[in-house]
């Protein structure tokens, strides 16, 4: 569905440059994007990022009421315009998009046409807000996030469309003799049959198309915004690990470290080691512990665990998962059940799954929960397109299939930070002939890939790097649960 809202939002923040920008992926959180709005995370693995999720607050909503909002900045209008226009011929072939004894045409075309303005708040004037005091009373979604160690981000630049406007898509095909052409015909066309389909989403004015945030600390009763992206810290200082509290005094002269905590010489050379290894001239050195290897073995690790659950909870997961894949808000729903520890009854699919853990059937040193987060938040990586291509690509028995030529993408070129050629190995397309082979196409579109069926070339984009590693992460779990 390339005028999707998600669609239009990655473009947008393509035309834009902006650094850090992120995209908002759904249209019904568009408004939830605003300045000053909260926003929850649990990274679950090094390779993909987790959704930001607006926790339905405003900063200003957790502090003391009564004090000076920092004034914000307002840019002038930013006109925007894309149109994308495909028009494809096709005679017999087995790769081929159009499969038949004659000729099949399929004109496509789709864009859009916004205005957007952007609000955002200079870091001198977030400096107002820095250490001020909460509310007395907690919110209890700042609980929540205590109990499941989220951290907290605020927005603070926002990008809204200043007038309602409609993204448009349509679409003609018309067939001669005997064709089939993927998303029209799932069977043989025999004759002339013509299509013509039109489809548009609407975007109300105050949308928010893309943001930037910073992350939220909060210490005792107070609250703070680290200005620098560089400034790593958790949330909640007073949830760290006692070590890091010990390293954290050290670095100030404090003794309490030295006392109760000492860093294993094994640790100290590692960490020399980054610091002071200098990879030599002309050579790619792909970020410490982010390489392909790391990513392979971080799925296998996981993949293993999932291998020891009985057959039954395999099945649970896996038919429960299938009718999900349909609706986002159910899998981002249990998703946060998950994260919180809330194993509470759910009126749709989910709720099986939330009944294996709730049995407590599950053996002690398998962390389920985990497990499940880590597949769940590779899903949410991918965009609704991808979930229901994966929803086929399960029916079909595809993933096997998938998941190896997308290992055989991401193996080679994991390094490389540019846009490289890359050629699809034929040994690997060929069990995915027909409708199998437009599926697998499309889920590496949808990545970023540029792919044409007829043509196994292509090109290496490193912003498909990430929706990739999680593709694949998602076809190795799916993939065990099949074979369960």
């Amino acid at each position: 569905m390339p005028y999707s809202f998600d669609w239009v939002c990655k473009d947008v923040v393509k035309k834009l440059q902006g650094k850090d920008l992120s995209p908002v992926t759904r249209l019904s959180d568009a408004m939830k994007f605003r300045q000053f709005a909260i926003l929850q995370r649990t990274p679950q693995s090094l390779f993909w990022k987790s959704e930001d999720t607006p926790v339905g607050y405003s900063l200003l909503q957790i502090l003391e009421p009564n004090l000076p909002v920092p004034e914000s900045e307002v840019s002038a209008p930013i006109p925007l315009k894309h149109t994308v226009s495909q028009k494809l011929k096709a005679n017999t072939g087995v790769n081929a998009v159009a499969e038949g004894s004659v000729s099949a045409a399929y004109v496509k075309s789709c864009g859009y046409e916004i205005e957007v303005q952007c609000t955002s708040i200079p870091d001198s004037n977030l400096e107002s807000l820095q250490n001020r005091k909460l509310l007395d009373k907690e919110p209890s979604f700042v609980q929540d996030c205590r109990m499941g160690r989220k951290d907290l981000y605020v927005v603070t630049e926002a990008f809204e469309v200043t007038k309602d406007t409609v993204l448009e898509g349509s679409s003609s095909v018309d067939l001669s003799g005997k064709a089939l052409i993927p998303h029209v015909a799932k069977a043989q066309a025999q004759g002339q049959w013509q299509r013509e389909t039109t489809d548009s989403v609407p975007i109300q004015k105050g949308a928010v198309v893309a943001y930037k945030k910073k992350q939220l600390v909060i210490e005792n009763d107070t609250c703070a915004i680290l200005l620098s992206a560089k400034a790593k810290k958790k949330t909640f200082v007073r949830m760290l690990p006692r070590m890091l509290k010990g390293f954290a005094a050290s670095a100030e002269g404090s003794t309490e470290y030295s006392a109760t905590i000492k860093m294993q010489p094994c640790s100290r050379r590692q960490l020399d080691w980054k610091i002071n290894y200098i990879s030599p001239i002309g050579r790619i050195e792909e970020p410490f512990q982010q390489d392909f290897k790391h990513l392979q073995n971080e799925v296998s690790g996981k993949t293993e665990q999932l291998a020891m659950l009985s057959k039954d909870v395999q099945e649970a997961v896996f038919s429960s998962l299938l009718p999900m894949f349909s609706d986002r808000e159910i899998l981002d729903d249990l998703m946060n059940k998950l994260e919180l520890d809330q194993f509470g009854h759910m009126d749709d699919p989910g709720d099986a799954i939330l009944d294996q853990l709730r049995e407590g059937s599950i053996p002690p040193w398998i962390d389920f929960r985990n497990l499940l987060l880590y597949l769940l938040q590779a899903l949410m990586v991918l965009s609704d397109t991808q979930l229901n291509l994966l929803a086929q690509s399960m029916e079909k028995r595809l993933l096997l299939h998938q998941r190896e030529l997308v290992k055989s993408i991401l193996q080679p070129n994991f390094k490389y930070p540019w846009k490289i050629p890359f050629t699809l190995q034929p040994q690997l397309l060929a069990p995915l002939q027909g409708e199998g082979l437009v599926i697998t196409y499309e889920l590496l579109k949808e990545c970023g890939l540029e792919m044409e069926p007829n043509n196994p070339r292509s090109t290496w984009d490193l912003e498909a790097k990430m929706p990739l590693s999680a593709l694949y992460g998602s076809l190795s779990f799916l993939q065990q649960l099949v074979e369960a």
